[in-house]
């Protein structure tokens, strides 16, 4: 191979490398741009209410608009009173909806960022409840704003105060 040969080798060789790594830094900065699909993953928060509350229906675009995918399932009364019983929900601290989160139970309207403090201190409860329907939570939108708590469910059934309204 002559010299001039072997020179157009080694340059379009040096060309080639250029064209290679042009072509991966286009596929980088193309791939930063162009919007990646998400992937399926199942909901953070699975919500059991019933078909006809309103104020569920409420309370799950409060979770929705603070970030939240929701699995909403339908309940009648009885079978609703169940998944309660089932999840260790006190009687005396039922509300209208009951959802599963984290391993956590949530009943009845609790705030977004209550949820949220929840999942980031993982602390050893069962879940957490506001009792009742207090006007001015999540989803009870009124003429007033009553205060309430938001109480801590401990697996040997007592309750505790984890946040206030």
């Amino acid at each position: 191979m002559s010299k001039h040969n072997r020179m157009k080798s080694r340059v379009a060789t040096g060309y080639g490398k250029i064209a290679a790594l042009l072509l991966v830094a286009g596929g980088l900065l193309l791939g930063s741009i162009l919007p990646v699909q998400k992937s399926a993953q199942a909901a953070d928060i699975v919500v059991y209410k019933s078909p006809t509350c309103g104020c569920c229906k409420k309370w799950v675009s409060h979770l929705e608009q603070n970030g939240y995918t929701v699995e909403v399932h339908n309940q009648n009364r009885n079978t609703l009173n169940s998944i309660k019983a089932e999840m260790g929900v006190p009687r005396g601290l039922q509300s209208c909806h009951t959802a599963k989160v984290g391993g956590y139970v949530i009943e009845g309207h609790v705030p977004a960022d209550v949820i949220a403090r929840l999942l980031k201190e993982k602390p050893q409860i069962k879940g957490v409840a506001v009792p009742g329907m207090p006007m001015g939570s999540p989803g009870m939108a009124g003429p007033r704003r009553d205060s309430y708590d938001v109480l801590a469910l401990q697996e040997n059934g007592k309750t505790s105060v984890f946040a206030s309204r």
